[in-house]
């Protein structure tokens, strides 16, 4: 039986979770939305403050929630990067404290790894996989071929399908954080295909850039102001109210569809192109914060079915940045036999994550084997 305390502190959620052989005993969350809101997206500073206020609580709320004492842990599992730097230092501080009181071992995860293996709490992964994560700060693709060994095929060139998200909201007035709103709106009317470009398809790689999606919006919102939301309602249903009070719900529903289907559409295309160069995968697994998505999971889903593959998508719960994707990565690394010591650095955003366990190289640990997870048992 191994006990694997996770920590996620990477940009403004802040969470701490205990995973027990693959299966999830206890979460805390303590979102910061209303504290970024008020200015249209995060603020660094603000985020590391309140990660050093929240944890304290939170650590003590898991250990009452489940009765498991600090110094029971196998492995304390924290992520390292990518993230906000001050923000990453926060989680690691504690992840390094604890290490210190309990005995357990250090195990840094890469957090979007640790998004791709998430789903894999909630039921069977089969690998090889190809992995696309959809994020605020990140949109790649990977070749998982077991839970320890990631090749990055696509990578993001400038802005992410999230963050193309989040200004297309911030364009057309909607709250903080707006890719939701964008989706539930989308879901109103009709998508017009030629509205907005697939940007960056035109080519024959795998990388991503949606900063040309984003100036296209900006374009259609300058040509059309009436498009802009009333001043920021935060309630969905009061929005909606006002919106169709002034005859805008349709024509702004109908701009938030067609964004929608041109983000879709152009991860479906490189997540194709993905595919076509990953022969023998057994599964497609879409995550991260974008994947909670209605129109990207169906688009994915199809794709799936197309190619004969099994789809694998987190519930909406598992989207989000959490730390029960982090304890869980780390028991994979742990239980690989991979750690590290306490001059483990955090990476932020922009920085590769290097492969610098104290043990091993990437991928030997059980590789060529079939790694099909049993989430009953959280063995492969």
């Amino acid at each position: 039986m191994t006990l694997c305390l996770g920590v996620e502190t990477s940009c403004d959620e802040t969470a701490l979770a205990l995973v027990r052989d693959g299966q999830l005993l206890a979460q805390r969350i303590a979102t910061q939305v209303g504290a970024h809101a008020v200015f249209g997206g995060v603020v660094p500073e603000l985020a590391s403050r309140e990660h050093l206020r929240a944890l304290g609580p939170l650590l003590d709320g898991l250990v009452a929630d489940t009765g498991v004492a600090l110094g029971e842990l196998d492995a304390v599992c924290v992520a390292r990067g990518p993230g906000l730097l001050g923000s990453l230092l926060v989680g690691m501080s504690l992840a390094k404290g604890l290490v210190l009181a309990t005995g357990a071992a250090l195990v840094g995860v890469n957090h979007l790894w640790a998004h791709l293996l998430a789903p894999a709490l909630e039921r069977p992964m089969a690998f090889p996989a190809l992995g696309l994560l959809v994020s605020g700060g990140h949109t790649q693709t990977y070749r998982m071929d077991n839970p320890v060994a990631f090749t990055t095929l696509g990578r993001t060139l400038d802005d992410a399908a999230g963050e193309a998200f989040d200004k297309a909201a911030k364009t057309l007035n909607l709250p903080y954080p707006g890719g939701r709103f964008i989706d539930v709106l989308g879901q109103l009317a009709e998508a017009d295909p030629a509205l907005f470009p697939r940007p960056y398809v035109a080519n024959d790689n795998l990388d991503f850039s949606f900063s040309g999606l984003k100036t296209a919006m900006v374009n259609h919102v300058a040509a059309n102001p009436d498009l802009r939301a009333p001043a920021l309602v935060d309630d969905l249903d009061a929005l909606v109210a006002a919106l169709r009070a002034r005859g805008a719900l349709e024509p702004l529903a109908r701009a938030c569809a067609s964004y929608n289907l041109a983000v879709a559409d152009t991860l479906r295309i490189k997540t194709a192109r993905a595919l076509d160069a990953s022969p023998g995968v057994r599964s497609l697994v879409v995550a991260g914060g974008v994947a909670a998505n209605g129109m990207v999971r169906a688009a994915m889903t199809a794709l799936a079915r197309e190619r004969g593959l099994d789809i694998v998508l987190p519930s909406l719960a598992l989207c989000t940045d959490n730390a029960a994707m982090i304890a869980l990565a780390g028991e994979y690394l742990f239980k690989a036999g991979y750690r590290h010591g306490l001059d483990l650095e955090a990476v932020p955003r922009g920085r590769s994550i290097p492969w610098d366990y104290l043990q091993g190289a990437p991928g030997q640990a059980r590789a060529g084997g079939d790694w099909t997870l049993d989430t009953r048992t959280g063995r492969p």
